[in-house]
């Protein structure tokens, strides 16, 4: 099982003050492999005083290297997310939003272009960067996409799915991240994204 990412390890370091490669070394010796998920966890919490969450992520992480599989991991796709939100907004209303200049800077930043063809490379004044790889006008856009303090872009697609009722959800699927943490970065961040969307799209639509 591969090591963390690097979003993860510093992450780690910063609330704990001490690194993955040293939390690996302790855990081995302070916790049985054959422990369950909340054994663990709370032995973790209990011995080294590190908050719930920290403790759930040092548990879900070392538990990788112990070759259990979290919520989220594929064979064929990695690390995944699947976030979705219907919207009282029309089909082709919500992709003019989400590819004009008022709404590129939700998903991808502040960019002075964006052209919508396969190919196309992007990168925004926040660092996001990321290549076009599949653009279906109204329905479907799929790319690289990356942040700036990822070490490999991620896959991510958006579709727009209209309902009968003249409603459309958002469906965002992410693969390729780097691990489960940045997985539920990704899942906060998207959801937070829809809910904007929706409010702003709403509001302009009463």
């Amino acid at each position: 099982m591969k090591m963390p990412g690097a979003v993860f390890r510093q992450a780690v370091q910063d609330a704990t003050g001490i690194t993955w490669e040293e939390w690996v070394t302790t855990l081995k010796q302070a916790v049985d492999s054959s422990w369950s998920h909340e054994h663990m966890k709370e032995h973790i919490c209990e011995q080294f005083q590190v908050s719930d969450e920290w403790g759930e992520w040092l548990t879900v992480m070392y538990g990788q290297l112990l070759g259990r599989i979290p919520v989220g991991v594929t064979k064929d796709a990695g690390v995944q997310i699947g976030v979705r939100k219907t919207i009282k907004v029309e089909q082709e209303k919500v992709w003019d939003y989400l590819t004009s200049p008022q709404g590129l800077p939700l998903w991808i930043g502040d960019v002075s272009e964006f052209r919508l063809q396969k190919g196309y490379e992007f990168k925004s004044k926040e660092g996001i960067c990321g290549k076009l790889t599949v653009v279906l006008p109204f329905r479907k856009l799929r790319m690289k996409w990356k942040l700036p303090e990822w070490e490999k872009p991620s896959r991510l697609q958006l579709y727009l799915l209209p309902t009968d009722s003249g409603k459309t959800t958002i469906a965002i699927h992410q693969e390729m991240l780097d691990d489960v943490y940045v997985r539920e970065l990704m899942r906060r961040f998207w959801a937070d994204k829809l809910e904007q969307i929706k409010n702003y799209l709403e509001g302009r639509n009463e």
